[in-house]
């Protein structure tokens, strides 16, 4: 797309070329390019394909100069923009090629894709713990519960407080960054209520202000936090609201020790 975009600017620039010789009576000739030698200006006419001539006296020059640098000028910046836009997309596609294209979560670290593996999230309520898996449902229980992961620190830490996080989504989901609450031996991802009779599930995640961006048609997207993470312990999420079956990516945020 940028390529057809530079060769239309060519040839745009192309006709910019021909430029108005402009007389002092007002009018103007379309010229290919002109010259002044003395008391004459030479000029080719597009219209009559020739070379002709006419006194200085009848040429409005600070005119038709002024023209020429104006139409110069703005297709210089044209390129320009074109040129810092194709750049953008360049530094773009590089950036995707880094990224694996299985499903998960990943960030760049010296410039290749670290992967993080996902957690094994559990579901605990007043009749125990049991493991979320998004292929198996966990039979709805009536109450209230917490969706956990295990320990109390992620052995993934991240030293950047507004990291740049890539999702490969294997579905098209809710996704985003949750932070954690640190608990005995694990971290609670979110609270649960399971209403009594119409099973329906609300989750109540902390969720994170993120900015998201679309790299790819196919569900790779690039999130980072809107505001500098604080210390702690947070998650990349993908999820569709009240169905329980919430992907864990977990993470903790310390800052770099100087």
């Amino acid at each position: 797309m940028r390529s057809v975009c530079l060769v239309l600017l060519l040839a745009a620039a192309a006709l910019a070329a021909n430029v108005k010789l402009y007389m002092k009576d007002g009018s103007y000739q379309l010229v290919r390019e002109y010259s002044v030698s003395g008391d004459r200006v030479r000029f080719y006419s597009v219209e009559r394909s020739s070379w002709e001539e006419v006194p200085t006296a009848l040429v409005d020059l600070k005119r038709t100069e002024s023209e020429v640098s104006k139409r110069t000028a703005a297709l210089a910046e044209e390129a320009k923009v074109l040129s810092e836009e194709d750049r953008v997309e360049r530094q773009l596609q590089e950036e995707i090629l880094k990224i694996p294209q299985n499903p998960g979560v990943y960030y760049l670290q010296a410039g290749q894709a670290v992967k993080i593996k996902p957690a094994e999230s559990t579901v605990h309520t007043n009749k125990g713990r049991a493991i979320l898996k998004a292929v198996s449902p966990i039979p709805m229980v009536s109450g209230k519960g917490t969706l956990e992961v295990p320990g109390r620190h992620s052995l993934n830490v991240i030293h950047n407080p507004q990291q740049e996080f890539y999702i490969q989504l294997s579905e098209a989901e809710r996704f985003g960054i949750v932070k954690l609450t640190p608990r005995t031996t694990v971290r609670e991802v979110e609270k649960i209520t399971i209403i009594p009779i119409s099973k329906e599930v609300v989750e109540e995640p902390t969720e994170v202000e993120v900015f998201r961006k679309q790299l790819t048609p196919d569900g790779l997207y690039k999130i980072w936090p809107m505001q500098a993470l604080e210390p702690g312990e947070y998650a990349v999420v993908q999820y569709t609201a009240g169905k329980l079956n919430m992907q864990v990516w977990d993470f903790g945020y310390a800052p770099d020790k100087k």
